[in-house]
């Protein structure tokens, strides 16, 4: 492993770029003039909702073990983790929504709803829950790794859809670019896994 100069630059600038942009948008949304009309418990869920997507955004590249210092199983562990804190977030978030408004909650998970985000947050919801049973309760074959990696897009395109929707504390510009990384992300590391498998297969 390349432990030169340059790797270390290298390494530095990719988690700069990871910092910034999951970091910009929890910053962004804390200067927001609109967190002075909301209850506490408003605010906590979502900032919960902000942490889950930062969360989301990393989740591929712990899985392809694109973080610097964090490949290999280190990574798949990190992977792990950070799935677990995204699930416990996300709860968080719709716990917290459900004390300021539980109608509004039922009306989400019903698909009653009148917004169409609401929709998109519980698609991402539950697609998140069933991947953290997969995984939990798993046998590494190859249907479980093809359902994992779908559950994975559907996720990244869902929450970006229910976040780039909703019209609230978060600052456009960083909201955009948190979706548009994690969606990306997200895509790239599932076709590259499909590569390598389907090379494997022709091997």
């Amino acid at each position: 492993m390349a432990t030169g100069p340059a790797h270390r630059i290298r390494a530095g600038l990719v988690w700069a770029v990871v910092a910034l942009v999951t970091v910009a948008p929890l910053l962004a949304a804390a200067a927001s003039p609109l967190l002075e009309w909301r209850e506490p418990v408003y605010v906590v869920a979502g900032f919960a909702g902000i942490v889950a997507m930062a969360l989301l955004l990393v989740q591929p590249l712990l899985a392809a073990g694109a973080l610097p210092g964090l490949a290999g199983r280190r990574g798949l562990r990190s992977h792990r983790y950070a799935g677990a804190a995204a699930l416990v977030v996300v709860l968080v978030h719709v716990a917290g929504l459900w004390m300021t408004s539980p109608p509004d909650v039922i009306d989400a998970l019903t698909f009653t709803a009148p917004t169409a985000f609401s929709a998109w947050g519980v698609i991402a919801m539950w697609a998140l829950v069933i991947a953290a049973l997969l995984a939990a309760f798993h046998r590494r074959t190859r249907l479980w790794h093809l359902a994992h990696r779908m559950l994975a897009l559907v996720i990244a395109i869902a929450s970006a859809a229910h976040a780039l929707l909703i019209e609230g504390t978060m600052e456009p510009v960083s909201k955009v670019a948190a979706c548009a990384v994690m969606v990306v992300a997200t895509v790239a590391v599932v076709a590259r896994v499909r590569i390598r498998a389907a090379g494997g297969m022709s091997r």
